[in-house]
C-alpha cells in the first residue's frame, strides 16, 4: 500500500501589535503598527501537513522500527523518515494499529517537549523561535483540541510578537531613532515589556535607549549645548523608573561641565571689567552665560550685578567711601559714591515758600553714579592747595570779605578776612568749612586736586547737588515735610540758638537748636541717607551752573547748565543763618562769581 501525503504550510495573518508609548509621554496614536514579511518574521503558528510516506506491503513492522528509531533520535516531523509522518501513515493504513498509536502519542509529547525547549531558548535566537513555531504547528496538527497544544500555540505566537517588537526596537536603536519623538526604539521595547515584563532582551534594549540618551546629553554638554543636554536627560529620565541613579550621575556630570563653563565665563568677564574698555566684552560673556545657566543661577546673578555696578560706578559701589592719594603723599577729601538714578528736581507749584526760579519741577536722570565730598572742603584741605600751588584766592587779593558782625547782628565787609577766617572774621579752625572763597577759587582748587590725583574733580552741577541733598526724599525739606528738623540732623537757624552776645534769630525753626550760632566743624551732624554730611545746612555751597531764572530748557541728564563768561552763579543748600524757606530742598540763589562771604563754602564731585 502506498500512502501519498502532500506537504503544505500556510500562515494566517496577524493583527498589528499595539502602538508604543513615546518617551515620557502617552500612546503614540499615529505610529504605524508592526508589519512583518517573509518566513522568519511571521507572528503566528502556521498549518503543518505531514510529508509523504510510502508504505510497502508487508513492511509495516520495519516502518514501526524506523519510527521508533526516529523518535529515539529526536527526528520528529522534518521529512518522510521522521517519527510523526511514519506513525500517521501507519494509522492511516490501519487505524487499529495500537503500536503506532502509542508511538504517535509519545511523538506528540516529544514535539511538545522540544517546542517548550525551543521557546525557552528563543530569546534573541531566531532559529530557535522558528523551530518552536514549526513544532507548535506540528502539535496543532496532531492534537488541536489539547489544552497544552493550544497554550503552546499562544506562547509561540507571543514569542514571535515579542521578537518582532524587540527586533524593530533594535533596528531603530542602531539607526539612532531612540523614541524621543514617539516613533522609535523605546516605543517598541515598551510594547515588548507590556507583553512580557521580565523579557531580558526588551529590558536590555530599554537600558540601551537610556544609555544612548545619556550619551547624547553628555555629547551636547561637550559642545556647550546645555539646553539640548537637559532635553536628552529628560528623555533618559522618562525611560524607566529604576533608572534614576544613572540619570542622576549623568546629570551631575553635565552640571559639572555647565558650572565649569559658567565659572570660566565669569572669570573672563571679571578680567574684562578690569580693562577700561572691557564692559562690552563682559556683557557679551554674560549673554553667553545666560544661554546656559539655569534660571536663578547665583553666579550669573552676581556677574550681572557686577556688570551693572561697572556700568554705573566703574570700579566702585554705591555708598563706598574713598580718598585719592595726592602727589605729596597726603590724601584728598573723603568722597562717597552717590547711586545712579532719577528724581524730580525743583519745587511743585503749590509748595509753600517756593519761587518761580525753582520751577518748573522736572525729572533728571543720572545714568552713572558719581562721587561727592563727604563734607564741605575744610580750611586745612584748602590751605594745602594754597601752600603748594602758590594760589592767591579772591578775598586775599582784595584784602577783605563779608563777615558776621556780632555787635550789629548784620553782615559787613571786613578788611583782612579771607579763606583763613571764620564766619566772624576771627581765625578759622582747620576742620571748619572753608569760607570767603569765590566760585573761581573753588574751581581752582578742583583743578589743582585733579592734577595732584590724576582724577577729574569739579564743582557739582546744580542737579547733582539737589539729587544728593534729597537722597531719594521728594518732600519739601531734606528730612521730609515736618516743620521742625529732627534733632541732630544739621546746623540750621533755630529759635533755640543764641549768639555769643545773646542774640536770637527773627526767622528760624521754632523750638529747634543745634548748639551752634555760626558754622559747625564739618561732619558734626548726622549724614543723610546716602552718607553725606551738611548738604542741608551749615554753609551754602557753590555749584557749577550759571544762574537761570527758571528751569525751562534745563538739562535732563544732570549736567551743569553753564554759559561761558557768565558772572551770575548758583549757590545751593541751607545755611547756618538761613530762614526755613531757604532750607527747603529746592531752594536756590543767584550770586556774583566774585562774591566771598561767611555763608558760602563748597564741596567737590569726582567722576568714577
Amino acid at each position: 500500500m502506498v500512502l501519498l501525503l502532500a506537504c503544505a504550510c500556510s500562515r494566517e495573518p496577524e493583527s498589528a501589535p499595539p502602538a508604543a508609548a513615546e518617551v515620557g509621554a502617552g500612546q503614540a496614536a499615529d505610529r504605524p503598527s508592526v508589519t512583518v514579511s517573509g518566513d522568519e518574521s511571521q507572528a503566528v503558528v502556521g498549518v503543518w501537513t505531514p510529508p509523504p510516506v510510502e508504505l510497502g506491503e508487508g513492511e509495516r513492522g520495519q516502518w514501526r522500527q524506523r519510527a521508533a528509531e526516529a523518535l529515539e533520535s529526536g527526528r520528529l516531523f522534518e521529512d518522510g523518515s521522521a517519527a510523526v509522518p511514519i506513525y500517521l501513515a501507519l494509522l492511516q493504513a490501519d487505524p487499529d494499529d495500537r503500536t503506532a498509536r502509542r508511538g504517535l502519542q509519545r511523538a506528540t509529547g516529544a514535539v511538545l517537549a522540544q517546542a517548550r525547549r525551543a521557546l525557552a531558548d528563543a530569546a534573541g535566537d531566531e532559529a530557535e523561535l522558528r523551530r518552536a513555531e514549526q513544532l507548535a504547528a506540528v502539535a496543532r496538527a496532531l492534537a488541536p483540541d489539547d489544552p497544552q497544544v493550544q497554550q503552546l500555540q499562544r506562547d509561540a505566537e507571543a514569542a514571535r510578537r515579542l521578537s518582532t517588537l524587540n527586533r524593530a526596537g533594535e533596528d531603530d536603536l542602531r539607526a539612532g531613532r531612540l523614541g524621543e519623538q514617539g516613533n522609535g526604539a523605546l516605543a517598541y521595547f515598551r510594547d515588548a515589556l507590556a507583553l512580557q515584563p521580565d523579557d531580558v532582551r526588551a529590558l536590555q534594549g530599554r537600558a540601551a535607549v537610556e544609555s544612548a540618551a545619556i550619551g547624547r546629553a553628555e555629547q551636547a554638554a561637550r559642545v556647550l549645548d546645555f539646553a539640548a543636554a537637559d532635553r536628552w536627560l529628560g528623555h533618559a529620565q522618562a525611560v524607566r523608573e529604576d533608572g534614576a541613579g544613572a540619570v542622576r550621575e549623568a546629570r551631575q556630570r553635565v552640571e559639572a561641565a555647565r558650572n565649569a563653563r559658567i565659572a570660566a565665563l565669569r572669570d573672563a568677564a571679571l578680567r574684562d571689567l578690569v580693562r577700561g574698555d572691557g564692559l562690552r566684552a563682559a556683557r557679551a560673556r554674560l549673554d553667553d552665560m545666560l544661554q546656559i545657566a539655569p534660571p536663578g543661577d547665583p553666579v550669573a546673578a552676581q556677574l550681572r550685578e557686577r556688570i551693572d555696578l561697572a556700568t554705573h560706578y566703574g570700579a566702585f559701589r554705591p555708598g563706598q567711601v574713598f580718598t585719592d592719594a595726592l602727589a605729596d603723599g597726603h590724601r584728598g577729601p573723603q568722597m562717597v559714591v552717590v547711586p545712579h538714578g532719577a528724581f524730580r528736581m525743583g519745587a511743585l507749584d503749590a509748595e509753600p515758600g517756593a519761587t518761580d526760579a525753582e520751577k518748573p519741577a522736572h525729572y533728571v536722570r543720572f545714568d552713572r553714579g558719581f562721587a561727592m565730598s563727604l563734607t564741605e572742603v575744610t580750611v586745612a584741605e584748602f590751605g594745602r592747595f594754597v601752600a603748594q600751588s602758590g594760589a592767591r584766592p579772591r578775598a586775599t587779593r582784595r584784602g577783605n570779605s563779608i563777615v558776621y558782625d556780632e555787635r550789629s547782628g548784620n553782615f559787613a565787609r571786613r578788611s583782612g578776612a579771607d579763606w583763613r577766617s571764620g564766619y566772624d572774621g576771627r581765625p578759622a579752625a582747620p576742620n571748619d568749612p572753608v569760607l570767603h572763597v569765590s566760585v573761581r577759587d573753588a574751581e581752582a582748587y578742583a583743578a589743582w586736586l585733579s592734577e595732584q590725583t590724576g582724577r577729574h574733580y569739579r564743582l557739582p552741577s546744580e542737579a547733582e547737588f539737589e539729587y544728593a541733598l534729597r537722597a531719594g526724599n521728594p518732600a519739601r525739606f531734606p528730612w521730609g515735610d515736618a516743620a521742625v528738623p529732627p534733632e541732630g540732623s544739621g546746623n540750621f537757624a533755630g529759635g533755640n540758638d543764641v549768639s555769643p552776645s545773646g542774640r536770637t534769630w527773627n526767622n528760624a525753626f521754632v523750638g529747634f537748636g543745634d548748639g551752634y550760632w555760626g558754622p559747625a566743624p564739618v561732619g558734626r551732624f548726622q549724614p543723610n541717607a546716602w552718607g553725606l554730611h551738611d548738604l542741608a545746612g551749615n554753609v551754602s555751597e557753590w555749584v557749577a551752573d550759571c544762574w537761570h531764572a527758571s528751569y525751562r530748557r534745563a538739562p535732563a541728564d544732570g549736567a551743569a547748565w553753564f554759559n561761558p563768561g557768565c558772572r551770575a552763579r548758583v549757590v545751593r543748600g541751607g545755611v547756618w543763618s538761613g530762614s526755613p524757606a531757604q532750607t527747603r530742598s529746592a531752594w536756590r540763589a543767584s550770586m556774583d562769581s566774585d562774591m566771598t562771604n561767611a555763608r558760602i563754602g563748597f564741596r567737590l564731585v569726582r567722576g568714577i
